[in-house]
């Protein structure tokens, strides 16, 4: 089977589950605890092109760093949206599930299923 790789916060009740949907399977993810070991900048640009999404569309809007940071600005490219992203992981929807060349956010936990093969 594809290795599969999930972008998680234990604090967050999706991510949690969609964790535990994928453990009911037997599936053991590799675990990528994404606000301790934050991803690169790359890391960023590779898992959007998985997703199929833009910066913008992985971005928390909730979170008060996008505030701060006048994230809404629609003038922002997408490398700004990146960098922002790599320097505070906090800003990154999660849950992330990657398997191969694919990768889906899990909202709601579900979607996580709808990439397995």
């Amino acid at each position: 089977m594809t290795d599969l790789t999930l972008y998680h916060n234990p604090r967050c009740s999706k991510s949690r589950g969609a964790l535990e949907l994928l453990e009911a399977r037997g599936l053991a993810p590799t675990i990528v605890r994404y606000l301790e070991t934050p991803p690169d900048a790359a890391t960023l640009k590779a898992l959007l092109g998985k997703l199929g999404i833009a910066a913008r569309q992985l971005l928390r809007t909730g979170e008060d760093e996008y505030k701060e940071l006048n994230l809404a600005d629609p003038a922002l490219t997408d490398a700004q949206l990146i960098e922002a992203m790599a320097r505070h992981p906090k800003l990154i929807e999660r849950p992330i599930l990657v398997v191969g060349d694919k990768a889906v956010v899990g909202r709601p936990p579900e979607k996580v299923l709808e990439i397995l093969p």
